[in-house]
């Protein structure tokens, strides 16, 4: 990829072949607009960790912010989490980010096909073909989420 990275995402034209921006079944905004105002990947990297740990009932909830509805929180939490591991495997030419990034994202589009009142985006997750279509699906989901206000969080 080409160009200087910037929240953890270097705009540039795709790979070719098998790369995660070749998917198909979903139209997405490339990494660098559906990324644009994440924070860092180190920010994100301790959120997300600690939302998991508030989850998995390893760490109280704090008290500074509402309880959000837990089934939103739940997607907010495989959302972030996907989002990160893609951005991370962006950053990455070790196959162990990429494969970690397909896992959560497939892990996101199995929630969304049980909870489709929950999808933000155009194209619902039954639309997602297998492989990198699965890591685009996260782009536009973490893209319309972002421009909603990050309900769940």
């Amino acid at each position: 990829m080409t160009g200087p990275a910037r929240h953890g995402v270097r705009p540039g034209p795709p790979d070719e072949g098998g790369t995660p921006d070749a998917g198909e079944g979903i139209d997405a905004p490339p990494p660098h607009e559906a990324y644009a105002n994440a924070p860092d990947l180190r920010r994100e990297m301790h959120h997300v960790l600690a939302l998991g740990a508030e989850r998995d009932g390893r760490r109280a909830r704090t008290v500074a912010r509402p309880p959000a509805d837990a089934a939103v929180a739940e997607r907010a939490w495989l959302l972030r989490r996907a989002a990160l591991m893609d951005r991370m495997a962006l950053e990455s030419s070790d196959p162990g980010p990429a494969g970690a990034a397909a896992r959560t994202a497939g892990q996101l589009v199995a929630h969304d096909r049980c909870r489709p009142e929950l999808v933000a985006g155009p194209h619902r997750p039954d639309a997602v073909t297998p492989g990198p279509g699965r890591r685009r699906y996260v782009r536009q989901e973490y893209a319309a989420w972002a421009s909603a206000g990050r309900p769940g969080t």
